[in-house]
């Protein structure tokens, strides 16, 4: 009987160290567990978006949180294209990503920002997303999509790349372009007089390498950092639209963390969004080297060509104030911070 007793005495004990011991792997002295943040994108590995991911998120959320938040980031579209990672975000099967504007089929004020020539720089990028403007086009993303909102980054100025130069209107005619599959984005294309295509960026290259295509419209970091270059020959310096990106995060998973660490997280993508901008603004002038150093030209539109353009986009607008009550007040608050 005592011997009975010794043994299970003894499966108890030898039961509780292996308890407590699976415990201390998962959960600190503070009673936070250590999770993983899945971060996802479409970009390249070399663009900008993954150097301040690599080198200001990543390391400032393990750093600060001491080990229990630990980053993957997954470029390149690695999770799916555009559609399929953010979904992902939604759904929670992803933590974290920076998509574009991909949500503004079903939340209008989200497609302001890529509404035509309306940036007239970075400065004024950055007074309007980061001030009560963004704060104001945001405010429904996390009650309909169940993300929540983090920084604003960018992607940059959008050009058309193209296998023949463009130095006037006539030359958009019947031109082959590959758009992100957005109303907005397209119908500014046939408006240009362009027969436009749409497809996920990770389809860009072969359409492209195969004649599919004869162009596409992406800031020329874009352009660089996917080898484009190699099956293109010119690009037309239109800044015909700016396209941010977003941080966002599942709703779920972020309410599920600790104070201390959503804190840590907001921070840091403040400070990687931040630094992702300077990137984008001070690498112009070397891409645009590095570009011409591969056989790419360059043509900048004078200022009636720049003129033709914007008024072939004004029916956009005719119909952007016709559908929505709020679209001419917000663009000229928008307009009114450039000055």
């Amino acid at each position: 009987m005592k011997k009975s007793l010794g043994v299970v005495m003894g499966i108890m004990l030898m039961l509780s160290l292996v308890l407590s011991g699976c415990g201390s792997k998962s959960t600190s002295s503070s009673g936070e567990k250590t999770r993983t943040i899945k971060i996802a994108n479409y970009f390249a590995k070399d663009h900008p978006q993954n150097v301040a991911l690599r080198e200001k998120f990543k390391p400032m959320v393990e750093k600060e949180s001491g080990g229990k938040l630990k980053v993957q980031i997954y470029d390149n579209s690695t999770l799916g294209a555009e559609k399929e990672f953010y979904d992902g975000v939604r759904n929670g099967t992803i933590e974290m990503g920076i998509p574009g504007l991909i949500m503004q089929a079903d939340i209008e004020k989200m497609a302001v920002p890529e509404w035509p020539f309306l940036f007239k720089d970075y400065n004024h990028v950055k007074k309007v997303l980061n001030g009560p403007i963004g704060k104001e086009l945001t405010e429904d993303l996390e009650k309909k999509h169940g993300v929540k909102p983090l920084a604003w980054s960018a992607n940059g100025f959008r050009m058309f790349s193209s296998s023949k130069p463009i130095h006037n209107m006539g030359d958009f005619k019947g031109m082959r372009m590959r758009m992100p599959n957005i109303p907005n984005y397209i119908e500014l294309g046939k408006l240009l007089g362009m027969n436009v295509t749409p497809m996920p960026i990770s389809e860009v290259f072969s359409a492209l390498e195969q004649k599919v295509v004869d162009g596409q419209d992406n800031p020329i970091a874009t352009l660089k950092a996917s080898g484009w270059y190699e099956v293109q020959s010119n690009v037309l310096e239109s800044n015909h639209m700016f396209s941010p990106n977003i941080y966002i995060i599942n709703s779920k998973f972020f309410n599920s963390l600790s104070k201390k660490q959503q804190g840590i997280i907001e921070k840091a993508s403040k400070e990687a969004a931040d630094y992702e901008f300077g990137l984008m603004e001070k690498s112009y002038d070397k891409d645009k080297k590095d570009l011409e150093k591969e056989d790419i030209k360059f043509t900048t539109p004078d200022a009636s060509f720049k003129q033709d353009m914007e008024k072939a986009a004004d029916p956009l607008y005719k119909d952007f104030y016709k559908k929505y009550p709020w679209a001419k007040d917000l663009v000229a608050k928008i307009k009114k911070e450039a000055e």
